[in-house]
């Protein structure tokens, strides 16, 4: 059973931070790519950050300069770190991320969600 389980969310105060881990289990090769999106309520859901599987992020613009993408292979996780949280960050966050299940076969799976509220 592969999944994506997320850890790290919470309550904040504005101005903190808090890095959000998404840890990938099952029979899997390796993660290729990931990334972060998050859901306000009466909001679509958006990107957040990603990242290929070569290593290269892109970010939304009201996130740049505050926010981080990493991934360690090691552990099969993926990391968002926040900085610098604003209570306009507010959201349910999700990962994604497509893994490699054999040479020949990748999938797409997202992560349950973690809730991240910030207060002013």
């Amino acid at each position: 059973q592969v999944q994506l389980v997320e850890s790290g969310g919470g309550l904040v105060h504005a101005g903190e931070s808090l890095r959000l881990s998404c840890a990938a289990s099952g029979s899997f090769l390796s993660i290729n790519a990931a990334g972060w999106y998050r859901q306000a309520p009466g909001k679509q859901r958006e990107l957040v950050a990603g990242m290929t599987g070569g290593g290269s992020t892109n970010y939304a613009d009201s996130v740049k300069g505050r926010f981080t993408i990493s991934r360690d292979n090691a552990k099969n996780t993926v990391y968002l770190q926040m900085n610098s949280l604003k209570p306009d960050h507010t959201a349910v966050y999700y990962c994604t991320a497509v893994l490699s299940l054999t040479p020949w076969t990748n999938s797409n799976y997202w992560g349950q969600g973690t809730q991240v509220t910030v207060s002013s």
